[in-house]
């Protein structure tokens, strides 16, 4: 009998964390919404995977603060992403944290490209309507 063990940590690279520590300090946007900003754009502009970062020294976020009541809804947008179904076990911490590494790259070129937080969000929003 297989047991499913579940994880409901994720621990971040150390580049993840400063950058994500950077735009925090920069835009006063919480460090997991920012992590959900950055998978989403990782989801939503790049059709290729995502690879895992093997470093794993930075920040440790909980399961619930970074998808909250919209886990299942992160898990269904990443098995679309990967254009098949996904285990827990894939999806979180080792897909999401592939997308949140992806992700925060992006992220950080859209805030350095924006040069605040008021263009970064209004950008994100014309982005996202086409």
């Amino acid at each position: 009998m297989k047991v499913m063990v579940v994880k409901f940590q994720l621990r971040t690279s150390k580049f993840v964390e400063m950058t994500i520590m950077d735009l925090y300090s920069a835009t006063k946007i919480t460090p997991n919404i920012l992590a959900r900003i950055a998978v989403s754009l990782s989801i939503s502009r790049d059709p290729s995977q995502p690879y895992e970062s093997s470093d794993r020294s930075g920040k440790e976020f909980n399961r619930d603060t970074l998808t909250g009541e919209y886990d299942y809804i992160y898990k269904a947008l990443i098995a679309q992403h990967a254009g098949r179904e996904i285990t827990d076990e894939e999806y979180f911490p080792s897909l999401f944290n592939a997308h949140l590494e992806r992700g925060i790259k992006l992220l950080s070129n859209e805030y350095k490209y924006a040069k605040n937080t008021e263009n970064l969000v209004r950008n994100l929003i014309m982005y996202e309507q086409g």
